[in-house]
């Protein structure tokens, strides 16, 4: 199902435009201010790579469905609607069942910079909005998909999840502990390491080639590649023969005592990764075990040898203290060992408070802050979209502050200065669903009665 290519008229340079001055208006530019983006829509790792991308400034329009309309802002479920994932992105709804709205999101997509899609192999080309439908309009249009399994392959229509991907890639094989059932970490191996944030980095890296002047591109992210890809310093370990095949029995996954967790008298659970010889040194000489342990010196703790006598004795000293008391015990140490926090607990602690690790939306909703930071190399800092009194005071960031300039934030600055990153820009909530649609199709170049006729047959919302 091919829809016609848009006319040269059809295609919103201007409007595009006005929406990236309007982004950047929003606060500090950031790396991908003045990028368009179209999500087409899914479930998890797609629209966290959009969300990323919003996070570093993209125009990110989320395309909905007909039957997400219902669903405000905060979704139900599995629902593709999702507050934290959509946040910082505009909405239309559009029905890609239809002609219509195949059409809508066509002339849409040719003002993009990139589009996402995370369909099974072939029906994004069945709908009319594959590669070659989208890049024939858009020559320099960056495609991004992400599947399971990937475009070809003897599985590659097979249905799957984070579990199952891994699982057939031989990442879930080597997680969990030694003589028990492999564990799966929830599902952020495949969906979102190895395929949402891999998805997010295809893109900027073909976005980077597009605006110098080379071609779109297709980004093909598949989650078990990407979970693979995870895998790559313990593929270069076993090739230095300190990596075994079983689970749960190497340095970094259960087998070593050095590198596990404990159970605390108030049956809490700490963190011990004092792998490193001067932070096994530290550790030992915290919890005063340098007897309980042979005078086991720095370094000979490697050794598998002395592993079973190291567990015993670790576990022992632990189980003999509460969580805050190795908290305490601990503070400001370089041992590698730290209380294991509830998402409560960590959103409470001083460093991640400092940090501002997390937020709340209007409507409470907790999120984790952007990531990464960045700041340009003269150091300038902002602070909730301002630059700070002494950086306008000297009149350019980065500049050494004029005579008299106050330190500190300026007034009317929302968030404290965040030391050693540029812009912590909180993004904005995720909108009602729908939100947009006219708007955004009115800047892909429609006109009012192209609109309410779309309307008026169901293709948008």
């Amino acid at each position: 199902m091919s829809s016609p290519s848009p006319s040269d008229a059809q295609r919103p340079t201007e409007q595009h435009g006005a929406h990236t001055l309007r982004a950047a208006a929003d606060g500090p530019p950031r790396p991908l201010t003045g990028v368009r983006i179209i999500d087409l829509g899914g479930i998890g790792p797609g629209p966290f790579a959009s969300m990323v991308l919003a996070d570093l400034g993209a125009e990110l329009i989320r395309v909905h469905r007909p039957q997400e309309a219902a669903q405000g802002t905060t979704g139900t479920g599995m629902s593709p609607v999702n507050p934290v994932l959509d946040r910082g992105k505009r909405s239309v709804v559009l029905d890609l069942k239809s002609a219509q709205g195949v059409a809508a999101a066509r002339r849409l997509v040719a003002t993009a910079d990139a589009v996402i899609e995370g369909f099974r192999p072939g029906v994004a080309e069945r709908m009319g909005l594959g590669p070659a439908d989208l890049m024939g309009e858009n020559p320099q249009l960056v495609y991004g998909r992400i599947t399971g399994w990937g475009q070809t392959g003897p599985d590659s229509h097979r249905a799957g999840h984070d579990m199952n991907y891994i699982a057939g890639s031989g990442v879930l094989s080597q997680l969990g502990r030694a003589g028990e059932a492999p564990q799966f970490p929830t599902n952020l191996v495949a969906d979102f390491g190895g395929g949402g944030m891999q998805l997010a980095l295809g893109i900027v890296a073909a976005l980077l080639r597009a605006k110098t002047g080379g071609p779109g591109a297709v980004v093909d992210a598949t989650m078990g590649d990407g979970a693979n890809l995870l895998w790559s310093m313990q593929f270069g370990m076993e090739a230095q023969g300190v990596w075994k095949e079983g689970r749960g029995t190497n340095m970094l996954d259960s087998g070593a005592p050095f590198y596990d967790v404990y159970r605390t008298s108030d049956d809490q659970y700490v963190s011990v990764g004092c792998i490193e010889p001067q932070f096994y040194a530290e550790f030992v000489e915290k919890l005063g075990l340098a007897d309980a342990l042979g005078g086991l010196q720095p370094g000979h703790h490697l050794k598998r040898e002395n592993w079973d006598l190291q567990r015993t004795v670790y576990t022992e000293a632990i189980a003999s203290r509460t969580q805050a008391e190795i908290d305490e015990l601990f503070a400001g140490s370089d041992a590698c060992t730290i209380g294991i926090r509830s998402f409560e607990q960590a959103e409470a602690d001083p460093h991640n408070t400092a940090r501002e690790l997390f937020f709340r939306d209007e409507a409470g909703i907790r999120h984790p802050a952007p990531a990464p930071r960045f700041a340009d190399l003269g150091g300038a800092t902002w602070a909730g979209g301002q630059q700070t009194a002494a950086e306008v005071g000297a009149g350019s960031a980065g500049s050494a502050p004029a005579a008299g300039a106050a330190e500190g934030p300026a007034s009317g600055s929302a968030t404290a200065v965040r030391g050693g990153g540029e812009p912590y820009v909180q993004p904005g909530a995720a909108p009602q669903v729908g939100a947009d649609t006219d708007e955004l199709l009115a800047s892909a170049g429609l006109s009012a009665d192209e609109i309410t006729a779309l309307r008026e047959a169901g293709a948008a919302v």
